[in-house]
């Protein structure tokens, strides 16, 4: 079961982080603010669609620690950018990707990072 008030000092730890508002909150989640200020009082509980919509706007969140408490905010696995960051932009354009030369080079391990905060490697054998 979720404790209410510490889900509420945590959603708040996140609008912080990203310094939202209520209001600029619920627009990139897609909630009314009302049910921003709701939550935060603590006279509603978050529903999973609202957790759903927080985990899909804010991929750093992790689902464990918003419901929890335990894990990492920012998350260690996923890249932080503030939203609306230029520099976001650059980090998916493939010209940024370093080159190098391949010769006389073997890959030792991949590592795949995954939208959910999760990972996968796969190291040589």
């Amino acid at each position: 079961m979720i404790n209410s008030d510490e889900f509420s000092k945590r959603l708040q730890d996140v609008m912080d982080y990203y310094a939202e508002s209520a209001s600029s909150f619920s627009e990139k989640i897609g909630v009314q603010r009302s049910s921003i200020s709701h939550i935060l009082s603590g006279r509603n509980k978050p529903s999973l669609d609202f957790v759903l919509k927080v985990l899909s706007a804010f991929p750093e969140v992790e689902l464990y620690w918003l419901l929890n408490g335990k894990g990492d905010f920012p998350s260690r696995t996923t890249p932080v950018l503030p939203h609306g960051d230029a520099s976001q932009e650059k980090r998916n354009d493939s010209t940024d990707i370093p080159k190098f030369d391949a010769q006389d080079k073997s890959i030792e391990k991949i590592v795949i990072f995954y939208k959910d905060g999760t990972f996968k490697d796969f190291v040589k054998d």
